[in-house]
């Protein structure tokens, strides 16, 4: 218990410190931003390794497409991947919920760095651009789109059917999707103490390329996430 609250206090305190440092850099290039986020990634593992003896184990990087567009697609058990995938893949494009852009200084971050938000559970004037939105960003950019199909974040047993808006992703973009299984929600889960002396391993599994029908394309990403979590956990 006491590592938890030594975790929790030193972690928030420096995700609070590199956040007040890198304000100016909210009238600078989004460039200086992104390392703003990088930063906080890599303090992600440093808090876990020193304070919960959690060692966190990378598979796969030989499967990241490079020189070419792709999205990823990642399992979602915990904040942890919110922050540390950052220090994997070049600075990525996050889709959030929208109540996030509206918490003071953080919301002004995700908006510096081109989040895209989405209303959930509501039809409004924004969702119906969510996916031109998307286009556009992956069209003027050569940073990697991240989601998390299950929507949130869920127990590391939980296999929830991935939400449709994967495949009308997959079917938008018309680029390779990278699936990425994280078991984080053993060493960090949504609710309830974090553990000690764990490993948290993100896999990177083979890049399902563009063309497929996105009912098929779907099925393909569920049963490769969900094969691999069985496998890691």
């Amino acid at each position: 218990m006491i590592r938890n609250i030594l975790f929790s206090i030193i972690f928030f305190t420096g995700i609070i410190f590199i956040s007040l440092v890198f304000l100016p850099s909210l009238f600078f290039p989004r460039k200086v931003v992104l390392y703003g986020g990088k930063l906080m990634g890599y303090w992600t593992g440093i808090c876990l390794k020193f304070f919960l003896s959690v060692k966190i184990i990378v598979k796969g990087k030989e499967n990241i497409i490079i020189n070419d567009k792709y999205f990823i697609a990642a399992s979602h058990q915990s904040m942890f991947e919110t922050f540390y995938l950052q220090t994997i893949f070049n600075s990525p494009v996050f889709i959030l919920k929208k109540e996030l852009l509206q918490i003071p200084i953080f919301g002004w971050y995700l908006k510096k760095i081109g989040s895209i938000s989405i209303s959930r559970n509501k039809t409004t004037k924004d969702n119906l651009s969510f996916f031109n939105d998307i286009s556009e960003m992956i069209s003027q950019s050569n940073r990697p789109l991240i989601i998390f199909p299950q929507g949130t974040r869920v127990l590391p047993e939980d296999r929830t059917p991935f939400k449709k808006g994967a495949s009308r992703i997959y079917e938008e973009l018309k680029i390779s999707c990278l699936p990425v299984a994280i078991n984080s929600g053993f060493v960090w889960p949504k609710k309830g103490i974090k553990k000690s002396n764990k490993i948290i391993t993100i896999s990177i599994l083979k890049p399902i390329p563009n063309g497929l029908e996105k009912d098929q394309f779907l099925k393909i990403l569920e049963n490769n996430i969900y094969n691999e979590l069985d496998i890691i956990n």
